[in-house]
């Protein structure tokens, strides 16, 4: 995985952008970028999961184990919480289609479409509990932290996702 530069984090991209005749023209699958904000991203595959849940800019995404068991590939995500390893991945920046790749933010302040499953400022957040595309309030030692509520009545939180 690379860094990249000039990342157009709004646009979508089909598997033939990246392969064969269109090569180039996409990032590479996992690569990263960092904002000049110091907001960081990765470049991603998109997937509905067996909900069909369709991707909507500004929701969160899980690393995608379908029935929850991981297929140990950190590059395809989900906005289907019943289809995810609870593992927040980050945030959509653009709405692609299942199979389609994009960039999440996976660290910094963030604006989420959907509300929080529950939470007040300050809370740590976690998958577990939530509801699709959101996060909800860490209620056990276990959960896996994906961030904290900034505003929680403006959909704002700080990302700390796995990069």
């Amino acid at each position: 995985m690379v860094a990249f530069t000039g990342a157009i984090l709004t646009q979508t991209y089909t598997a033939e952008d990246l392969v064969g005749v269109n090569s180039g023209k996409a990032p590479g699958i996992g690569d990263r970028f960092v904002s000049h904000d110091n907001k960081s991203y990765r470049f991603v595959r998109y997937l509905e999961g067996a909900g069909e849940v369709a991707a909507v800019a500004g929701n969160v995404v899980y690393l995608y184990a379908p029935s929850g068991a991981s297929t140990g590939v950190v590059t395809d995500v989900t906005s289907d919480l019943s289809d995810s390893a609870e593992i927040t991945a980050g945030v959509l920046c653009a709405a692609p289609a299942s199979g389609e790749y994009c960039w999440i933010q996976t660290r910094g302040v963030a604006t989420l479409t959907t509300a929080l499953t529950a939470g007040a400022d300050g809370d740590p957040l976690t998958a577990t509990g939530a509801t699709d595309g959101t996060l909800d309030v860490v209620a056990a030692v276990t959960d896996p932290v994906a961030g904290y509520a900034v505003d929680a009545s403006a959909k704002i939180v700080f990302l700390t996702c796995p990069d």
